[in-house]
């Protein structure tokens, strides 16, 4: 009998073995020792027997195959070498670089199938195979092998074969992990397509998360795969959302509260695009705004990005890194602050101020130079938004030795004393804000 080895008694190692052990004398080699526990199968010992036989089978994760052959280079002689990779591309360069003139020859593989597809069937199951320097008798006998198994042999290049399986086997796990990542069960009303995507977790999500990996990042094609699927699933969440959400007028979500210098560009906007119809939401949060204008909960989003003193408004760059919009329009706006307080506490009772984070950026001069004693604060949540910070102190819910830096709207709306005015450092301080759609 030809004696054949094998390396690597993974999962794929493993059916391979049982197609072989019938009709070759095969020996098997596995680094992990754990690999046979459940087999009565006596391993190599060391490398050096593995290649006694005529023929050596990889069956090693992607990841390894390079290492692998690098450090089998040495024992590489009259053999065939047969690589079953489920990439292409990756081991035929590999092999040609580490082969040329020691007598080795390659023929690479990737049967189309794993353990949980051979439970459903055997017969025709196809086995992309190419020449890459085995004899012609060599690569007949291999060729008749598989094909006496039942499989349907594809002669195909590396090139094309990663092309077409990152739109098959590359897309069929990248779709099992989504399934599997929405923990989608059995239905007693499941259809035949539902049952169908049972399956597909099933087949991909039985396999390591090494392999998957490997799958996606060695085939040189995946990438773009992945890339075209966003594009799609982008194109159509959209086209199920309405243009506007409400027939008869826009819904505005802003990013801060009433009164708030975000409020305040939000009317500069509605007044210089001539909008009649409209709803303003205080939404507080540049997150919020995005997270509502992707659920398609508002139609236009709008939000402060940066400050001619205070630079970028990391709460919005840090949103707007977690989700999808289109810019429609930029403009800008004047900023004034001013400190107020509740009526009848004393200023030196005063213990800190209380503003957005970028407030205290614009203002940070002044701040230093005459309340250089006080400590400045920003909230948590919503209360990051000055607007709201306020109106938590009127309502009694913040320290009533608390001063709030903002807009001067905020004095009259939430009965409040000013103590000080335009205590930005720049009179010319002008902000930035972003109008964004889905």
């Amino acid at each position: 009998m030809k004696k054949v080895s094998i390396i690597g008694f993974g999962r794929f190692g493993k059916v391979l073995y049982k197609m072989l052990e019938k009709y070759f004398d095969v020996t098997v080699y596995d680094k992990d020792k754990n690999a046979f526990k459940d087999y009565k199968i006596k391993p190599a010992k060391n490398i050096a027997e593995v290649f006694e036989s005529d023929v050596i089978f990889y069956a090693v994760p992607i990841n390894k195959f390079e290492k692998t052959i690098k450090e089998h280079k040495n024992y590489f002689k009259d053999q065939l070498l047969i690589d079953v990779l489920s990439v292409k591309t990756l081991p035929k360069k590999t092999l040609k670089k580490y082969t040329e003139n020691t007598g080795a020859r390659v023929i690479l593989t990737h049967p189309m199938f794993g353990p949980d597809s051979l439970r459903y069937a055997h017969k025709n199951l196809p086995v992309v195979i190419e020449n890459m320097s085995a004899k012609p008798a060599e690569y007949k006998f291999w060729k008749d092998f598989f094909t006496k198994q039942g499989l349907k042999v594809i002669e195909m290049s590396a090139a094309q074969h990663d092309k077409q399986a990152a739109m098959s086997q590359g897309l069929a796990h990248f779709m099992g992990r989504l399934l599997q990542g929405l923990r989608i069960k059995p239905a007693p009303i499941d259809t035949v397509g539902a049952k169908q995507m049972q399956q597909i977790k099933e087949f991909t999500c039985n396999d390591t998360w090494e392999l998957f990996r490997d799958l996606q990042n060695f085939n040189p094609y995946t990438k773009k795969m992945r890339l075209s699927l966003g594009r799609v699933y982008d194109s159509l969440y959209n086209k199920l959302l309405p243009e506007q959400k409400h027939k008869d007028y826009v819904i505005i979500g802003i990013q801060g509260g009433k009164g708030s210098f975000c409020e305040e560009a939000a009317w500069h906007y509605i007044k210089e695009k001539n909008i009649k119809n409209f709803e303003i939401k205080y939404l507080y949060t540049t997150e919020r705004v995005l997270k509502r204008l992707h659920n398609g909960d508002i139609d236009l989003g709008i939000f402060a990005m940066h400050n001619a003193i205070g630079g970028i408004v990391h709460e919005s760059t840090h949103a707007l890194a977690r989700h999808k919009v289109r810019i429609a329009d930029e403009f800008a706006i004047r900023i004034r602050h001013f400190l107020m307080k509740l009526p009848g506490v004393p200023m030196e009772k005063i213990t800190k101020i209380t503003a957005h984070p970028q407030v205290f950026l614009q203002c940070r001069g002044n701040l230093l130079r005459k309340y250089f004693h006080l400590k400045l604060e920003s909230g948590k949540g919503d209360l990051i938004d000055t607007a709201q910070a306020a109106a938590a102190l009127a309502a009694g819910k913040l320290d009533k030795n608390t001063a709030i830096l903002g807009p001067a709207a905020l004095a009259q709306m939430y009965k409040l004393e000013t103590v000080d005015g335009d205590l930005q450092d720049d009179d010319k301080n002008y902000t930035s804000f972003f109008v964004v759609k889905r």
